[in-house]
């Protein structure tokens, strides 16, 4: 910020350079997206050719543990939380929020661009515009649910793997950390599995290893990150929703 406003007064073939810089840095990024795929696969290849087809059934389990977290999230905690505050059945609401939410989320991948399809839902649902107009498009940059999850599950697969004994004040500890530092992460493609690291350092897991263990996350990032997606955005709408309705006492059929 400090140097943008500094720029600002310098003449006009520096700012063209920096213009120039910049672009050049867009066009590396966008390659870089483009040839993605390319690189998981080689991920995939390389770990088939170096431990066997066994890597592909742990990469398997480790995804279906990834996922029945997610689904246990979306379909028991999140209406445990909201039937606190509504006190009746929340399964109505919470089934509309994932079948017109979490779908269009799940192929998206990008909470971002599901903020009109929220927005749209919020209206139908009548909540208060003043409330989703700014709760759903902070939740799509600081939602944490999933992001959560999968950095929590993927530390302690880790930990596993080493043969590092994890007792459960830890990992509690680990996902407290694991919430609050996923609150953003969200917000970028990948955001969670660039978090492992930091986790792992709790459990004095190196920095390599670490990355392996993000490179795994990459492999599996097409249902996992999806999901990850759904659960994010579905639960935005949701709690705005639980939040709005237990405010007013709205007690309307939602289906």
């Amino acid at each position: 910020l400090i140097i943008g406003g500094a720029l600002r007064h310098a003449p006009m073939n520096t700012k063209e350079v920096m213009e120039s810089i910049s672009q050049a840095i867009t066009t590396v990024v966008g390659w870089i997206i483009r040839f993605a795929p390319l690189g998981i696969m080689g991920l995939v290849a390389d770990s088939i050719a170096t431990n066997g087809i066994e890597a592909l059934i742990s990469y398997f389990q480790l995804l279906v543990l990834l996922l029945g977290s997610m689904i246990f999230v979306a379909l028991v905690i999140n209406p445990l939380l909201s039937f606190i505050y509504l006190r009746r059945n929340p399964y109505p609401l919470v089934f509309k929020c994932l079948r017109e939410s979490a779908i269009y989320a799940f192929f998206t991948r990008s909470s971002a661009a599901n903020i009109p399809v929220n927005l749209d839902l919020a209206k139908r649902l009548k909540l208060n515009p003043d409330m989703y107009s700014v709760s759903i498009p902070l939740g799509a940059t600081i939602n944490m649910g999933g992001a959560a999850i999968t950095i929590t599950v993927m530390t302690l697969a880790a930990a596993h793997t080493l043969g590092i004994i994890v007792d459960v004040p830890t990992a509690i500890l680990l996902s407290i950390i694991a919430t609050i530092g996923a609150c953003g992460a969200s917000g970028v493609a990948g955001g969670s599995l660039l978090l492992i690291p930091l986790a792992c350092s709790l459990f004095g897991i190196s920095n390599d290893v670490a990355m392996q263990v993000v490179g795994v996350g990459f492999i599996i990032g097409v249902l996992q990150d999806s999901t990850e997606t759904a659960l994010n955005s579905s639960t935005d709408i949701l709690f705005t929703a639980t939040a709005d309705y237990a405010k007013r006492g709205y007690n309307e059929n939602w289906n």
